[in-house]
């Protein structure tokens, strides 16, 4: 199969076109600069020059291809629009990245008792916080590709641990965590670190994508997770791993200042507690590894 992949530079395209290669798929990849095409090459992925802005390059390289995963901004829909109109009409997939923070609330670090099924947000009258609102409408734009002769996907990941198998080897609210921790000698949760996210290893991850590929019916969409953990419990296990005694509470302000408003308040200080049932009915999907915490005290040990 040829497939044509954004965000192939990145840590979940390009584990995922890592993996296409080593399965025997010819896989492009979208490439903003000569180095980035440079370092696809290095890796089996041939390199397309182009943005997402470039709708002529997205339209020829999606016609060109069996499939499309578009792994890069999951909040551009510029790109999404262009994919769908290249594969109008031909029944090929189109696998689009999403991300949990749709249902993120902001709780600063407090707990909440709510857990999210798929059903739920894919409610017509489901309506999401206003700053994920625009997300969540390219997510539906997706799925009603379906109805234009698209075998069109979304795979919403909640919080993603592990080493990419690409290019990027690091995701992107635990390597936060670790840096600040570092940096401070002070592990740090935004107040009591009782907000919740569902997460999921990158490699079960990977192999969703390549399931969604081949067997995903049209329309689908998947809550990617295989448990969940406080953000108390995350922190506690990196300054158990680098040996900084207990985590501490953080103020908002202070954590903004930190990491800027968006990864502060919905990326590391919300609530996303979601159950994917779907994927594991409609594709047998069986993730393997269980354990955020486990991961985190094991690779920091190794590396402190």
């Amino acid at each position: 199969m040829r497939i044509f992949l954004t965000g192939a530079t990145g840590y979940i395209g390009s584990s995922v076109g890592v993996r296409l290669t080593a399965e025997g798929h010819t896989v492009t990849g979208l490439a903003r600069s000569a180095t980035s095409a440079d370092a696809l090459r290095k890796i089996g992925i041939e390199p397309v020059l182009g943005t997402l802005d470039d709708r002529g390059v997205l339209a020829r390289a999606a016609a060109r291809s069996d499939a499309v995963v578009n792994a890069a901004d999951s909040d551009h829909l510029g790109a999404v629009d262009s994919l769908i109109e290249a594969l109008a009409g031909s029944g090929k997939p189109l696998l689009h990245t999403s991300g949990s923070s749709i249902v993120g609330d902001d709780a600063r670090g407090e707990a909440s008792e709510k857990v999210w099924t798929e059903e739920q947000v894919l409610a017509p009258d489901w309506r999401p916080a206003p700053d994920k609102a625009a997300r969540v409408a390219i997510d539906r734009r997706v799925l009603a590709a379906a109805d234009r002769g698209i075998r069109s996907v979304v795979l919403c990941n909640t919080l993603i641990y592990g080493h990419g198998r690409g290019l990027a080897r690091d995701s992107v609210q635990i390597p936060r965590l670790v840096r600040q921790a570092r940096n401070s000698d002070v592990a740090r949760h935004i107040g009591r670190g009782d907000n919740v996210w569902s997460n999921v290893h990158i490699d079960d991850v990977v192999d969703l994508y390549l399931r969604a590929l081949t067997d995903a019916p049209a329309g689908s969409f998947y809550f990617v997770e295989n448990g969940e953990a406080s953000f108390k419990a995350m922190t506690d296990a990196i300054a158990l791993a680098l040996d900084l005694g207990i985590a501490r509470p953080w103020d908002i302000d202070s954590a903004i200042a930190e990491w800027g408003y968006e990864p502060a308040v919905y990326a590391l200080g919300s609530n996303s507690r979601v159950r994917g049932t779907s994927a594991r009915a409609d594709l047998d999907w069986r993730p393997q590894h269980a354990s955020v915490t486990t991961w985190i005290q094991q690779e920091l040990s190794h590396t402190a």
